[in-house]
């Protein structure tokens, strides 16, 4: 096959990249230009798709033996990563980018462009495996090394994407083994640190990052009865689930802490009340696809399990296919035990033993504990 590995200038990608080879495809390597002005180095393991990291996979290409190239795609990340990061967080959710970086950047941008130059697969350093059922059908699967499985943040693909996926690191026990194989092929990357948290906000700053984006505005922090108990300086810097950074003028009645329950953009208001009203009894979204061959009948409810953030635990819980409140379709999930701390935004990904079926994106919840505690 002609394959088009995509090279981040991380350890992963560079050995995914040189597995395909040594499977007999015709690999190319290629490295996304996601910025318009990319830091020249990075900062220890934060951002990604620095210049460094294109040297870095240039270096492992060439070492590797294939063609390599950069593919400018930073007006597309911004448009279908970036922006959307700042509108879901301007409406009161909570998005996670790197679910809209692989579902639009990666294998819906870089896939186009693959299958129109005649490549059949896109191969990643992804921690996820690809299994064929006797029928022919492609699923989605857990990676071998449950502790670095990354089969989470590709939960958004669909069946004609995993038709043209390749994840060559899915049936590997563990990452040392990753890195030990990386030092013996002599890729420079072998001991380079993991990337981590937004790739577009490397310092980490994200509420300071959104504040110049979105401007900073005044509203108040009400309690579940709707009463006043504080200020703050924008809703958009509050996720749900949050304790530190509230400035709440009057304490609970109880003397507990209160955390975030609910952000309200169209009027710019923080809801705050105790921890245990963050448990989540249903989450519901109609925005959801399936990876690989759907249900036979997803509006009778069916025994699953449900992921809510990549490196949380998957709790069990039943799922349906129902018309929501608006009169549109949505996957409802209700877990067996409540959720804690989920936010609309959030990516539920729906898993039946190690099978990734599908996932939506979070637009309501419904609290196991009621107004009045």
């Amino acid at each position: 096959m002609r394959v088009l590995a995509a090279m981040s200038g991380g350890v992963d990608s560079a050995v995914a990249a040189a597995r395909a080879v040594d499977a007999g495809h015709d690999v190319v390597g290629v490295h996304l230009a996601l910025s318009r002005m990319p830091g020249t180095l990075r900062t220890g393991s934060r951002g990604c798709c620095t210049i460094e990291d294109s040297m870095d996979a240039q270096r492992a290409a060439n070492l590797i033996g294939i063609p390599y190239y950069v593919w400018d795609f930073s007006e597309r990340f911004k448009a279908d990563v970036v922006d959307d990061f700042i509108a879901e967080y301007s409406a009161g959710r909570t998005p996670n980018p790197c679910m809209r970086c692989n579902e639009r950047i990666k294998f819906a941008a870089l896939l186009e462009k693959a299958l129109a130059l005649g490549f059949d697969a896109v191969c990643t350093g992804h921690y996820a495996s690809i299994v064929t059922d006797a029928d022919g059908n492609r699923e989605l699967h857990r990676a071998a090394a449950w502790a670095k499985d990354q089969s989470y943040v590709l939960g958004v693909l669909t069946t004609d994407q995993l038709a043209h996926a390749m994840f060559p690191l899915g049936a590997t026990p563990a990452k040392a083994e990753v890195r030990a194989e990386a030092a013996a092929r002599g890729f420079s990357v072998a001991s380079k640190p993991d990337s981590h948290d937004i790739c577009f906000i490397p310092d980490g700053d994200t509420r300071g990052w959104l504040a110049e984006r979105v401007g900073a505005q005044t509203g108040e922090i009400l309690d579940r009865d709707g009463a006043v108990v504080g200020s703050h300086e924008g809703a958009h810097a509050f996720t749900v689930g949050q304790r530190r950074g509230l400035q709440i003028g009057t304490p609970a009645a109880d003397g507990k802490p209160r955390f975030v329950l609910e952000v309200r953009p169209k009027d710019n208001t923080v809801v705050v009340g105790p921890k245990e009203a963050l448990d989540i009894a249903l989450i519901a979204g109609s925005r959801f696809t399936w990876a690989g061959l759907a249900p036979a009948d997803a509006r009778t409810p069916f025994e699953c399990e449900v992921q809510i953030r990549a490196h949380a635990d998957p709790v069990a819980a039943s799922a349906v296919v129902a018309v929501g409140p608006t009169g549109g379709d949505e996957l409802v999930i209700t877990p067996h035990v409540p959720l804690n701390g989920v936010a609309p935004g959030q990516t539920a990904v729906v898993y039946v033993g190690t099978r990734v079926l599908g996932q939506c994106t979070i637009d309501r919840t419904v609290s196991a504990v009621p107004v009045a505690l």
